[in-house]
């Protein structure tokens, strides 16, 4: 069984995780500094969301553009953020696919600390189970 059934499931728990990085200002300054911009496409269900420095995006309206994409599937990204699952890994078996500059991914990987530990209570309190 996946673990997210509906899009609007995954857009509104991933979209808050997003939210609530981008209230950091040390995370918006580290995108700004960066001239980050990122934009993840998730599937089964679909999901898409953009985080630049102004904001995020979540849903259809998701700009084309954007220094870095990351594809997965929204299971491989619940494994990600609880920890389970490890980003070189998930990369290296396929299971994340990312296009962009290897620099400005490694300038992202270490600024989305705040959301490894965020991530599970977003969760559960959405009834997601680890």
């Amino acid at each position: 069984m996946a673990t997210y059934e509906t899009s609007d499931k995954a857009e509104q728990v991933f979209g808050k995780l997003f939210r609530i990085l981008i209230e950091d200002k040390t995370f918006t300054a580290r995108l700004r500094e960066s001239g980050l911009t990122v934009r993840l496409l998730h599937n089964k269900p679909e999901c898409s969301i953009f985080v630049s420095p102004d904001g995020v995006v979540v849903g259809d309206s998701v700009p084309e553009n954007s220094a870095i994409t990351i594809k997965m599937s929204c299971d491989t990204a619940h494994a990600l953020w609880m920890g389970k699952l490890m980003m070189p890994t998930a990369v290296a078996t396929g299971r994340v696919r990312i296009r962009g500059k290897v620099a400005k991914v490694l300038e992202f990987v270490p600024i989305l600390q705040p959301a490894f530990d965020r991530y599970p209570e977003i969760a559960a309190a959405s009834g997601i189970l680890g």
